[in-house]
């Protein structure tokens, strides 16, 4: 059985999408962040947790702050992209349990009262919504740049607060010159997937 999504934009989303290391000059827009979120919004979490915050970093002075913060092979690329998202886990999302999950809204005492439950539902859930955002910054014709190489403290002491914990750093925006590393083997069919 074939996929339905057109070959194009399996590629688009997947098979020539790459991690990005350079950039063009151009400006990722509000409206394009807009957009992706609006898209990326709709993808599953348990009990719709939504836990997934985001921290755009567009001035020269948060960029600063950033950078200082990135391991050294990231600080070039995070200093020159267009735009960088802090992608963080709200570890007090059950707050908005109610609003999100109308016909249960128990389940933000039943579950999530005690804080070691948020921060484990928290940091897998909003894991799940940082790859729907990847894949929305590629639905929006942009490349991202995820790493998770940077001083983690750091980045929640001078971004977040105790309630948020870092999840990745994303550069955003159209690939430059030599963006790309060789692309890196995968995994068969066979040796992942095992029916029982």
């Amino acid at each position: 059985m074939s996929l339905v999504l057109d070959p194009t934009a399996q590629d688009l989303l997947f098979r020539e999408a790459r991690t990005a290391n350079t950039f063009i000059d151009e400006p990722v827009t509000d409206e394009q962040v807009q957009a992706i979120y609006d898209l990326v919004k709709f993808g599953p979490t348990a009990f719709n947790q939504s836990p997934l915050r985001v921290v755009l970093v567009r001035s020269a002075e948060g960029r600063e702050r950033l950078v200082q913060h990135m391991a050294e092979g990231n600080r070039p690329k995070t200093a020159t992209a267009p735009l960088v998202a802090i992608l963080a886990a709200d570890n007090e999302f059950h707050e908005e349990l109610p609003a999100l999950l109308p016909h249960f809204p128990q389940a933000k005492d039943l579950f999530f009262s005690e804080r070691p439950a948020r921060e484990s539902a928290a940091g897998l859930n909003a894991a799940l919504q940082a790859a729907y955002f990847i894949i929305g910054v590629r639905a929006a014709g942009l490349a991202a740049g995820p790493m998770t190489g940077y001083d983690a403290a750091g980045i929640q002491k001078e971004f977040l607060d105790d309630d948020h914990t870092p999840l990745m750093v994303v550069n955003i925006g159209k690939p430059g010159e030599d963006a790309w590393f060789p692309r890196s083997p995968r995994l068969s069919f066979d040796e992942v997937v095992t029916t029982v």
